[in-house]
């Protein structure tokens, strides 16, 4: 059967159009997935130290918040992370972040708190930043552990030095602001870090220069208050 000229010229336009949306479709077909595509480096920087960060003031927090936002796919964890999306990971660190919330809220037992995790958060801080970036070599391992471990040591020695200071006060109502401030603090910190990574970086780079600021005045405030015995 043989058509008209018009109409097999239009027949043979119309064929190579849909070729050319089949190259363009074909691709997109075999693409990753958005929640796993690897993140930028700025992004892996961003994720290291927010988690070494945030360890030193809320480590349980940080374990259920960054390995549920994984594990419900709103972010797209490191996969040395990975591991927090774990449902008994999850259950552990939700059970340790109710103590550490009811904790956290009352005066001496705070201090008593941090005291303790003086010997936890600093080396976890270090440990999860090191595994953001698990896979990246050994080298960026051990600087981001390094970069983790002290961000976390900086926040803190802030942390408890700022509930000691606090806790001289007989009144119970500012440690309980303080407490909350520290919940929301972290809470925005970890958005950030992937969010606005960027902002992220900025925002702990003016951290350690107040840190660097505030600590001497910490120390010489505590140190003044300090009871002498003759």
């Amino acid at each position: 059967m043989r058509y008209p000229a018009g109409r097999r010229a239009a027949s043979s336009t119309a064929w190579r159009q849909l070729m050319k949306v089949m190259e363009v479709i074909e691709p997109m077909s075999t693409m990753a997935p958005i929640e796993s595509l690897p993140l930028d480096l700025a992004g892996l920087l961003a994720v290291a130290a927010g988690v070494g960060w945030a360890s030193g003031i809320r480590l349980y927090a940080t374990l259920f918040v960054v390995g549920l936002a994984g594990r419900l796919h709103w972010v797209a964890l490191p996969d040395g992370l990975r591991v927090l999306e774990h449902p008994w990971v999850l259950a552990a660190a939700g059970l340790m972040l109710l103590v550490e919330f009811l904790a956290d809220k009352l005066p001496i037992v705070d201090s008593a708190w941090d005291s303790v995790h003086s010997l936890i958060r600093i080396p976890a801080g270090a440990a999860l930043a090191a595994m953001a970036f698990g896979g990246q070599g050994v080298e960026w391992q051990t600087a981001m552990a390094i970069v983790g471990g002290s961000l976390a040591a900086g926040a803190h020695l802030a942390k408890a030095g700022t509930r000691l200071a606090i806790n001289l006060s007989p009144e119970p109502f500012s440690n309980l602001v303080a407490s909350l401030g520290e919940d929301s603090l972290v809470l925005l910190g970890l958005w950030l870090m992937f969010a606005h990574s960027w902002l992220l970086l900025a925002f702990l780079s003016l951290f350690v220069a107040t840190l660097v600021w505030l600590l001497p005045k910490l120390y010489r405030l505590l140190v003044g208050r300090r009871p002498v015995h003759r």
